[in-house]
């Protein structure tokens, strides 16, 4: 079966002006344009544009979209294996935050005492399962399933003073490094600072006795090599991610 443009918007909710803009960088383009100068979308678009969706639901970024799409390895039913997955454990962690909300509620009325440590239990999980799902492969492959484990088990016992650091040092790290940047100096004063802030934040997760020189540049390099890590902190400027491994090779050199 054959869509308009419009038609197409109609049944997935997509705007004609997001197709518009999908076909204008080349993630969606149609079958063929009519005599009219219609565009005209069949079945092969139509199951793209629904992976397109699945991947946005799942945050992933349209860059990065149009490289998985564009991967001459790519498998829709793995694909479609992997977003259910995925959502499997989005919806995990929903029933997880309504636990803990519904506990909180229950605490304020009286009704049970809540600890400190619980009440953010599920933000922990949440931050463990996202990285698991994002990472968790290519980690347990690099540094063995002991290590993994033991990392996730510290950050399951952090306390809310330990959790809200973390947050804090995240941000600093992003202000500083940002700052760094501006100045084009991956040697200088401010640069080493966020590499710094970044060594400490690291070790706050790490196993210990885990960190190192060479670990952290190693991690450096990921970053680079990984689009998922320079989609991050390329948020802060374009080529920070390159800036962040240059000064952490300076500062552990």
């Amino acid at each position: 079966m054959e869509y308009t443009i419009k038609n197409l918007a109609r049944i997935s909710g997509v705007s004609t002006r997001t197709l518009r803009y999908y076909d204008q960088i080349g993630l969606l383009c149609p079958a063929r344009i009519a005599a009219n100068d219609y565009r005209i979308y069949g079945q092969k678009e139509v199951d793209l544009l629904q992976q397109i969706l699945f991947y946005r639901e799942l945050g992933v970024s349209l860059k990065e979209i149009h490289q998985i799409l564009n991967d001459p390895d790519f498998d829709k039913a793995r694909a479609l294996e992997s977003h259910l997955s995925a959502l499997l454990l989005r919806k995990k962690q929903i029933e997880r935050l309504i636990d803990n909300v519904t506990k909180t509620i229950g605490s304020l009325k009286g009704e049970c005492v809540m600890s400190d440590n619980e009440k953010f239990e599920g933000f922990k999980q949440k931050m463990i399962d996202d990285n698991e799902a994002a990472y968790g492969r290519e980690i347990r492959e690099k540094y063995g399933d002991d290590m993994v484990d033991d990392c996730y088990t510290k950050v399951k016992g952090m306390d809310e003073a330990d959790w809200q650091r973390a947050q804090k040092l995240s941000a600093e790290i992003n202000r500083t490094l940002g700052a760094a940047f501006e100045q084009g100096d991956p040697a200088g004063e401010l640069a080493r600072k966020a590499c710094a802030l970044h060594k400490e934040w690291l070790c706050m997760f790490w196993k210990e006795g885990m960190y190192s020189k060479e670990a952290h540049r190693i991690l450096a390099d990921g970053y680079v090599a990984d689009a998922r890590f320079t989609a991050y902190y390329d948020k802060i400027a374009p080529g920070c991610t390159k800036f962040l491994r240059d000064a952490i090779y300076s500062y552990c050199a």
